[in-house]
């Protein structure tokens, strides 16, 4: 096609009136052999005007992302495959893609990145090296800060791809940057004595290059010491060169965003990362050990001595710095100090450090009061915002006081004087007070456990926090309420100075006249003190019900999910108190949640604080509807409330909320079903219907319940039953990922073993169903056992209706069965028993165990050709499956006995951490600890996989989660059956019973079948036999046991002591009940 057209129809998608008929025309044309290459040139074609360029370049990008794979086979033969682009475009492509990175202005040069890292992906290096090549050509450009700043932007999707990739798996990238790894080094120090912005975006997008390379793994065969150095003291050159003066000249506010600043914030999260994750001899992984101690000893000093000498006194002297440059130094500090090595370097500063850059940047300063003054909602929520929190300096200045206090002798000692003598000197302006109650507040949990202190604390909260609340200033209110939250867990001795305390927060948020911040930050702090002082529940008693009224109106103001998550813990705390209310909560959450869902619409507001804070409403309704679950009245009254709400999310197909939506139906529901549930069951149907089928796993607890609860209900309207069908059948044939398949074919099972014959009209369509699913690409073993599992659970039901139903289809050609068709029963028997180990846990076990048991049934006479192929793997079958059911069951003790030991609580202790002297370094043991602590846990539990010490960690936490996997699938966990009533209870079927009674059957009635199988045993097998005759009788004994003290113990008739008990009534049969 002419670059003329191609033009011309790119440009038409930008104009509203032409864009359907052009966007349709592209779609067609798009599968032309020459098109993308043809479209590129066009792309590329400087005589264009740019909008159209860039309409193209996004067509492009687009077009590769979905298109550049090899298609995946079809799941059936004789499907078409799906479109990809030819070889021959793609091999043109990647001719010209890095050029086209390289070459493109600004405005594409994004979208042709994006271009690049897809071709990356699929095609380096198998298809494609040329990659290394063109990089290599163009940073041997001299002297042209634009080639090469294209060029490393290239290199960075490169490096970009294998990031977070296996070490393993990073020898491609490896054995390009052998090559390229020192031109790149080079070029940055070519480029370092160049100060004009173009020079510096090329020293900037190297250190992205080399971050990307070593964040996560740092390549030693690459990197010698000497080759680490340089790029260190490359990273040092450019943290302590001076920014041009004529950064000066731009506001504060837009100087972080200015080049300069941001090539020395890469610098600093290089020269931090390295020592955080490589450079710390005492928490280090085993390879990288000798090199920390390398690291600490030549590079550590120097670093902080940079550090000193162009961040922190620069600083401390009134210069600009920017947050982020700010905030990595003190966090490089931060990582250090509890090195011995360090922290003598840093001990003589360690004063100048926290009294003059610490103290600074804790005080409440002009960006604050410019925020406060015009938008104190805002304020709040930066302050709350966690992500602006890690990049915040203060935050990174409160670690670091926290840290040097905790860890070093003397320091806490000599700041605390420090502080309180600035207190009481009765000098300090307002933000200067506001910044020395913020250093007390930093070391709150140190002051909590030194001895010296944490006896003054009550004497400390009374005599200089509580005046705070009396401050003019709004903001030394609100720390004053910091305060309170961060000492909660303080000891008082008088009663009546904690309820003091609790009473200036209660009286914050009461006051009508009080700010915004004031109010939430109390509202945080009451939470807290809440959850540690247990002395306050009856005081806040009399306050509660108007209490909560004003949070709920501060929600609704303010939209902060920590004024929610309040009034969840006030929830808990005082159900009995609030119930005579509990509607009007209810009320006006709902109020609040609809208000900010409709502002959300109206606006097309991506309001990220307030979804979050409308995801917490959502929370606490939860929560209420949990607490008062025992008052059927009021969960009555509540759920119409709760049930609107649900359907106005799903209606509107407001989708960010729907897996809260389903959360409060299933919180509803799961206990009992009314008929409102079904009217929402229709909604929920209709979204699944229209864009709600990804949620399909959050639905999944509602359906169970709706099934299970109340399956008369369930049943009394067949339309109930084909939506169920319709959404897995759905799932089954549009889903790409193959675990909501696994829930679809697990919803089902639960029909079919709790509904039973009552839809018997039914079953066929969902095996059918399942059957079609089997025959197609299958990736995991998970979803094929699921699929087997329902066909088994159907025979386990009704037996002549599932193999009448499987006796009318026969296989399409595949690949397990030659590319032959042949009988879906023979197929269904051979891949049963072939895949027998991938059943896990106990219920799958039990339901492929006591499936088999109908399978052999001595009393069948129709059974399938396949089975006397199979017959010699049937009793290695059973022997692989019980072998998996005593572990398991094994296993569900073990955590039983662990949940009982946790409920017991511990008696907390007063610790008085040990503090490092100047020669000692910080020691990581926790980690080290919590994994020997769970490996004696699981070898307690009889699983010799764990490596007690030693070896790769990661390695033991594979085993730890295939054990977990193999003993207790997540399925069986959530979603219950008939076939998992306890012991004990109506309708229990023991499995080792119904076994025991097949062979028993099988040598009374079939003895050439039972011996056959019996006879081709070896015999550790017949061992294993004996021991599963063994653990049956144990089983039952003990189930007898159970039942007799249930009934109060043995009533004997007489006086005599009876000799035995007749313990030989079996538990179980291998034939189905009938429904």
């Amino acid at each position: 096609m002419e670059q003329s057209r191609l033009a011309e129809i790119c440009r038409a998608t930008i104009d509203p009136v032409k864009r359907e008929a052009a966007e349709k025309e592209l779609e067609t044309v798009k599968k032309i052999i020459g098109f993308a290459p043809s479209l590129l040139s066009m792309i590329m074609n400087g005589a264009i005007d740019v909008p159209t360029r860039q309409a193209g370049a996004v067509f492009l990008k687009n077009l590769i992302v979905s298109s550049w794979a090899d298609p995946p086979e079809p799941d059936s033969p004789g499907l078409p495959l799906e479109f990809s682009l030819h070889e021959q475009d793609r091999a043109m492509l990647r001719d010209s893609i890095v050029d086209a990175v390289i070459q493109s202005p600004p405005q594409i040069r994004a979208q042709m990145a994006v271009c690049l890292i897809q071709v990356i992906k699929h095609d380096f290096p198998q298809r494609w090296v040329g990659i290394v090549d063109k990089v290599v050509v163009y940073l041997q450009t001299p002297n042209n800060n634009e080639s090469w700043f294209g060029t490393l932007l290239a290199l960075y999707q490169l490096v970009k791809n294998y990031e977070y990739k296996a070490k393993e798996d990073r020898a491609p990238l490896l054995e390009a940057m052998k090559l390229i790894l020192p031109m790149l080094q080079d070029l940055t120090m070519k480029t370092l004595p160049d100060e004009s912005e173009p020079a510096v975006l090329v020293q900037k997008q190297c250190l992205k290059v080399f971050y990307a390379l070593v964040q996560y793994s740092l390549p030693l065969e690459l990197l010698s010491q000497e080759m680490f150095g340089q790029w260190m003291e490359i990273c040092r050159v450019i943290i302590q060169q001076p920014v041009p003066a004529s950064t000066l000249e731009v506001s504060e506010e837009e100087r972080p965003g200015l080049v300069h600043w941001k090539c020395k914030k890469w610098a600093l999260h290089i020269v931090t990362r390295c020592c955080e994750r490589y450079g710390l001899p005492n928490s280090v992984a085993k390879e990288y050990k000798q090199f920390a101690e390398f690291y600490i000893k030549a590079f550590a000093q120097g670093i902080i001595a940079t550090l000193f000498q162009s961040v922190l006194d620069p600083y401390r002297q009134g210069q600009y710095v920017s947050y982020r440059v700010l905030q990595e130094s003190l966090q490089y500090l931060v990582h250090t100090v509890g090195q011995a090595l360090c922290w003598k370097f840093i001990k003589p500063h360690i004063n100048v450090i926290i009294q003059e850059v610490i103290f600074k940047i804790l005080c409440f300063n002009d960006e604050d009061e410019e925020m406060w003054q015009s938008d104190p909602t805002e304020y709040i929520r930066v302050k709350f915002d966690l992500f602006a929190e890690y990049q915040s300096p203060v935050t990174a200045a409160q670690n670091l006081l926290d840290t040097v206090c905790k860890k070093r002798k003397n320091v806490l000692q000599k700041t605390m004087e420090w502080v309180t003598g600035l207190i009481n000197s009765g000098t300090l302006t307002p933000r200067q007070q506001d910044g020395a109650f913020n250093m007390v507040g930093a070391v709150s949990s140190t002051l909590l456990r030194k001895k010296p202190y944490k006896t003054q604390l009550e004497n400390m909260l009374c005599s200089y926090v509580s005046p705070l609340f009396q401050s003019k200033e709004g903001y030394l209110r609100a720390r004053g309420c910091w305060l309170l939250q961060q000492f909660s867990e303080a000891k008082f001795t008088r009663q009546e100075n904690l309820i003091g305390c609790l009473e200036l927060l209660r009286t914050a948020i009461m006051n009508p006249q009080e700010e915004v911040p004031v109010k939430v930050q109390a509202a945080v702090a009451i939470q807290d003190l809440m959850s540690d002082q247990d002395e306050i529940k009856n005081y806040l008693e009399p306050h509660i019900r108007d209490l909560t009224l004003c949070l709920l109106d501060l929600i609704r103001s303010t939209e902060i999910d920590e004024v929610t998550s309040c009034v969840q813990r006030i929830v808990c705390n005082y159900s009995v108190q609030l119930m005579p209310v509990a509607i009007d909560i209810t009320n006006h959450l709902a109020q609040s949640f609809t208000t900010m869902l409709a502002q959300t619409q109206d606006d097309g507001d991506d309001n990220d604080s307030r979804a979050v804070a409308a995801m917490g409403i959502l929370s606490t309704l939860e929560t209420i509807l949990a607490v008062w679950d025992d008052c059927k009245e009021v969960i009555a009254q509540l759920e119409p409330i709760v049930l609107q709400i649900v359907s106005g999310i799903l209606t509107q197909g407001v989708s960010e909320f729907y897996e809260e939506a389903f959360s409060l139906v299933y919180s509803l529901c799961c206990d009992r079903v009314s008929a409102n549930m079904w009217h929402i069951f229709s909604i929920m149907y209709e979204a699944f219907e229209r864009d709600a089928n990804e949620f399909f796993i959050d639905m999944m607890p509602v359906l169970h319940a709706l099934i299970t609860v109340d399956t008369p209900a369930f049943l009394s309207n067949e339309n109930h039953v084909m939506a169920m069908y319709n959404m897995a059948k759905y799932i089954f044939d549009k889903a790409g990922d193959e675990d909501p398949m696994c829930h679809a074919a697990k919803l089902l099972e639960v029909m079919i073993l709790h509904c039973g014959n009552s839809i018997e009209k039914c079953i066929p369509a969902f095996l059918e169903i399942c059957l079609q699913r089997l025959f197609k690409k299958v990736e995991s073993a998970e979803l094929r056992q699921m699929l087997l599992q329902v066909l088994i659970s159907a025979m386990y039901i009704n037996r002549p209706l599932t193999l009448s139903t499987l006796e009318r289809h026969t296989t399409p050609p595949l690949k397990e069965t030659n590319n032959q068709a042949i009988p879906v029963l023979d197929f269904f028997v051979k891949q049963w028993i072939e895949d027998v180990d991938c059943f896990l846990g106990v219920h799958d076990r039990k339901v492929c165990v006591l499936g088999m048991c109908c399978l052999m049934d001595p009393g069948w006479s129709g059974k399938p050709a396949a089975l006397e192929q199979v017959l010699p793997k049937i009793m290695p079958s059973f022997l692989i499956l019980f072998d998996g059911l005593k572990r398991a069951y094994a296993y569900r003790a073990t955590l039983e006995e662990e949940q009982s030991g946790d409920e017991e609580g511990e008696e907390g202790s007063d610790i008085d951490d040990r503090q490092l002297s100047s020669d000692e370094d910080d020691l990581d043991d926790e980690g080290r600890a919590y994994m020997e602590q769970l490996a004696g846990r699981m070898r307690v539990a009889g699983y010799s996989t764990l490596h007690s010490g030693g070896g790769d960690r990661d390695g033991d936490a594979d085993d730890e989660e295939t054990i977990d996997d193999e003993e207790q699938t997540a399925l069986e966990c959530q979603y219950s059956t008939p076939l998992d009533t306890e012991e004990g209870k109506q309708g229990y079927v023991d499995e080792f019973a119904v076994f025991k009674g097949l062979l028993e059957a099988l040598q009374s009635l079939s003895p050439a079948i039972y011996n056959q199988m019996i006879n081709l045993l070896n015999d550790e097998q017949k061992n294993q036999l004996h021991s599963i005759f063994v653990y049956a009788n144990q089983r039952r004994a003990a189930a007898e046991s159970a039942q007799i003290e249930r009934q109060g113990g043995y009533q004997f008739s007489s006086n005599e002591v009876p000799q035995s008990f007749n313990f030989g009534a079996r538990n179980g049969t291998f034939a189905p009940q009938q429904q």
